[in-house]
């Protein structure tokens, strides 16, 4: 399978998603990979994890136009990096898809995830009441998930632990459309950042990105 869908964000920063319908062994054919991620393979065997853990490494690789070995490392705080080459990068997947985002110039962030009704039974733990009163009713279930993913691509674009999606990360009301970017800001400590926050509907899953 070739890559799905692919945007360019600006000059230095671009997305794409996979879709998954290789078998485990096809894709990872496709990956160069040391001991210490072999063995990490081997524990997520058989399982669908094992299948998004491949699928976003042979995206990536699509995306760095490379068949070299890609040394990607996760940091303390669970966040991806490459060590030798100079892109920022972010990691998603959802049921059959993988999604990667990189960039030269800035932070990333991009999570996707697949459009389901019970988003609406735990909105409360991710939105605030003031959040939860700008949602279109007409749109609830995909507003709400522009939420989420919004919030949570800001969290993997700051790359630290401990935030709350609640009490930390803010969003201005926005009117929904199936693609369009809103306001969030990340207030925690001595921390308050600003971002600009796109989105977009692709099938029946719903993708959020930011470039800080």
């Amino acid at each position: 399978m070739a890559i799905a869908y692919r945007q360019q964000v600006d000059d230095d920063t671009e997305f794409a998603l996979w879709r998954i319908e290789e078998t485990a062994e096809e894709l990872y054919k496709q990956l160069q990979l040391d001991d210490a991620e072999k063995a990490f393979t081997k524990q997520l065997s058989k399982s669908k994890r094992y299948l998004h853990w491949l699928g976003t490494r042979v995206l990536l690789r699509k995306m760095l136009r490379t068949d070299e070995y890609i040394d990607c490392k996760i940091d303390a705080h669970g966040k991806p990096y490459l060590v030798s080459l100079p892109y920022h990068i972010s990691l998603s997947h959802s049921f059959d898809y993988a999604a990667v985002m990189i960039s030269k110039s800035g932070q990333v962030g991009i999570d996707i995830e697949q459009i389901k009704e019970k988003v609406e039974r735990i909105a409360h733990k991710f939105m605030r009441p003031e959040e939860q009163a700008f949602i279109d009713q007409q749109h609830k279930i995909d507003h709400l998930y522009v939420c989420w993913c919004a919030k949570e691509s800001v969290y993997k674009c700051y790359g630290q632990k401990e935030v709350s999606f609640a009490d930390n990360i803010f969003l201005q009301p926005f009117d929904y459309a199936n693609e369009g970017a809103l306001q969030a800001t990340l207030d925690k400590d001595t921390i308050n950042f600003n971002f600009t926050v796109n989105y977009l509907k692709y099938e029946d899953y719903m993708i959020g990105y930011v470039k800080a």
